[in-house]
């Protein structure tokens, strides 16, 4: 059976995007990923698009969307990225908070740090419920 991850962060334009990204690389048809935002932004960041690129994935295929905009059903795993507060409780029956920096503002090596920890993060996720 799918899992249903959904991944969530303020502007949901760097971080649960990525994270969305590697679960769809990773998890195959296993997984059902999601991402959304508290305050999106509604673009995603050109750094995102380009980091991802560097991997293979094309994140321009992606929205930036809000926590209304997702399918309203019970998510398996609901991941914070480090939004704390402004992340409002959505309906999971496991909830993680990963603590990422927003790399937002960050230079493309520190992005790549961010980008890269994203990933290995999603992995271990993957490997625990999988």
């Amino acid at each position: 059976m799918k899992k249903n991850i959904l991944f969530v962060c303020i502007e949901n334009s760097n971080r649960s995007q990525m994270a969305q990204a590697f679960a769809i690389i990773h998890g195959g048809d296993r997984v059902n990923a999601y991402s959304a935002g508290s305050r999106p932004s509604g673009r995603i960041n050109p750094k995102a698009i380009a980091a991802m690129r560097e991997l293979g994935y094309d994140l321009s295929t992606h929205d930036s969307k809000s926590l209304d905009e997702i399918p309203n059903e019970v998510y398996d795993y609901a991941i914070t990225m480090g939004c704390g507060d402004a992340c409002p409780m959505v309906n999971a029956r496991n909830r993680e908070d990963w603590n990422i920096p927003d790399p937002r503002d960050m230079d493309e090596v520190e992005f790549r740090k961010v980008r890269d920890l994203i990933g290995s993060k999603v992995r271990e996720l993957l490997q625990k419920i999988l």
